[in-house]
């Protein structure tokens, strides 16, 4: 099964409901008809086989017709961050070499043939004969990394690899027609088109695409929508729970949730649990491994603290330094391989050889696996700090930090200095009208961690900075610390 399959199959559900916003309710003959349409407008565009279509919107129901539209042609997609500057997306756009850009705002296209949401036809020509179908092994999605370590590099995600990862998350969480997802991940990232998207429309199921995320409306959209689950990040859970006067009966229709892209510590996890009186489960993925590679079960044992085992049909290993297999309990870089890897990077043979390896996918994440295959993460390789020769993992300071009950949210990043090389240094932000002093946090950790793992200096703040993805901005945090600050 290719994800392309999506894209001519909507009609054998006929009018049971599949996709909606806030403008717009479609089902799933009525979507099928609309990316017909859009599909037959693109080619009369000129886009072809292996074209790239770029969307730069908000979530909304045409940026899902724009890639089914794409699909059904056998073009590629890239979905660009809509909050990003016309200089910003100019750069994707170049990179990706989109022949067609769909968005709101024409500056966004300069150059490029430009369609506007609003724009999109509804309804195909009876003449309009749609190309052969693309293959299994053809490019179907770019995604963009985040660009922390340089500038942002295009995920090549083929047909294949999309159609695996919606049926593994749709057989991994027991999806059925009955399913409804709420989406308030951005669609410009592989979370929110694998799982709230292609997952349980495979299934039969439902999508709402809500406005900007805000939690006061999340609660008032799940009593109005009714869904059965949702997919978020550690930030969205903590303002959930952040909120006075919660009423989980507002919540009823929830089965259960998922929380990825960022770990989540134990004490929010549980915190999250108990007040929306659902499961969270933690999984863990890249977008090279197109969104998931584990996840707790629903319905099972889930073990806090780990991300799961493997998805069906993927296989995760611990190595060491020189890439031999590790045994578990034993600490190391976790490696994937599956049909989830990726196609490579765009037009970057050398960084996709150094991150395939023999059609393993190096993650350059730390972990290590439990007799049972439950894999914990221990840090980013990338994000170590070397205290004095001594390797220290800012997560486990974070988790350290994370027990203590004022604490909502928490980062350590590596400090230069003059004696040790680096040190820690913790940002924390508190819950809401929890009060606690940077002493009260030290005396905590010293009661925890070794003298050297105590972060220097601990920096109570209102916020953290976030990528666009909605992870905390540690390369942000770094530049912070080492800016020298005026006297």
């Amino acid at each position: 099964m290719t994800s392309s399959y999506f894209a001519w199959e909507l009609t054998d559900r006929g009018t049971a409901p599949c996709v909606r916003d806030d403008a717009v309710a479609l089902d799933y003959a009525e979507f099928a008809q609309r990316v017909d349409a859009c599909a037959e407008q693109l080619d009369r565009l000129g886009v072809g086989r292996g074209d790239v279509v770029a969307t730069v919107l908000p979530n909304r129901v045409e940026l899902l017709i724009t890639l089914m539209a794409a699909w059904r042609l056998g073009a590629i997609t890239t979905p660009v961050n809509p909050g990003f500057t016309a200089a910003e997306a100019d750069y994707q756009l170049t990179d990706s070499a989109a022949r067609v850009v769909v968005a709101d705002r024409a500056e966004m296209a300069v150059g490029r043939t430009h369609l506007a949401a609003d724009s999109l036809a509804h309804t195909a020509s009876s003449a309009w004969t749609p190309p052969p179908s693309p293959t299994p092994d053809d490019d179907a999605l770019l995604i963009y990394t985040s660009g922390s370590t340089g500038r942002p590099k295009g995920v090549r995600l083929s047909h294949a690899n999309l159609g695996y990862m919606a049926s593994a998350m749709a057989q991994h969480c027991s999806l059925t027609a009955a399913d409804h997802a709420l989406l308030v991940l951005p669609l410009f990232h592989v979370n929110a088109i694998c799982v709230s998207f292609l997952a349980p429309i495979l299934a039969g199921g439902q999508l709402s695409i809500t406005g900007k995320f805000s939690a006061s409306r999340f609660f008032d959209d799940v009593a109005r929508l009714r869904p059965t689950y949702f997919s978020a990040v550690p930030t969205i859970y903590a303002l959930l729970v952040s909120q006075p006067d919660l009423q989980p009966e507002t919540l009823a229709s929830l089965r259960f949730a998922i929380c990825g892209a960022a770990p989540i510590s134990k004490e929010l996890l549980d915190r999250t649990e108990q007040a929306l009186g659902i499961p969270i489960v933690e999984g863990y993925g890249l977008t090279e491994g197109t969104c998931a590679s584990a996840c707790n079960p629903v319905d099972g044992i889930r073990k806090l603290g780990t991300v799961g085992t493997a998805l069906p049909g993927q296989h995760i290993s611990i190595v060491d330094s020189d890439g031999r297999d590790l045994p578990p309990g034993e600490t190391g870089e976790v490696v994937i391989s599956g049909p989830n890897v990726m196609r490579g990077y765009l037009n970057r043979p050398e960084a996709t050889a150094t991150t395939i390896v023999d059609g393993r996918l190096h993650t350059g994440d730390v972990g290590r696996l439990d007799d049972d295959g439950y894999l914990t993460l221990v840090d980013r390789i990338k994000d170590m700090i070397i205290r004095g020769g001594e390797n220290l993992y800012p997560k486990e300071i974070e988790k350290a930090l994370a027990t203590h009950p004022a604490v909502l949210e928490c980062a350590v990043v590596g400090k230069p200095d003059d004696l040790y090389g680096e040190v820690p240094v913790a940002f924390v932000v508190t819950y809401p009208n929890q009060d606690t002093t940077t002493a009260d946090l030290c005396a905590h950790l010293a009661q925890l961690l070794a003298k050297p793992k105590q972060p220097s200096t601990i920096h109570l703040v209102g916020q953290l900075p976030r990528n666009p993805v909605g992870k905390i901005d540690k390369p942000a945090l770094r530049t912070e610390v080492r800016t020298p600050q005026p006297i």
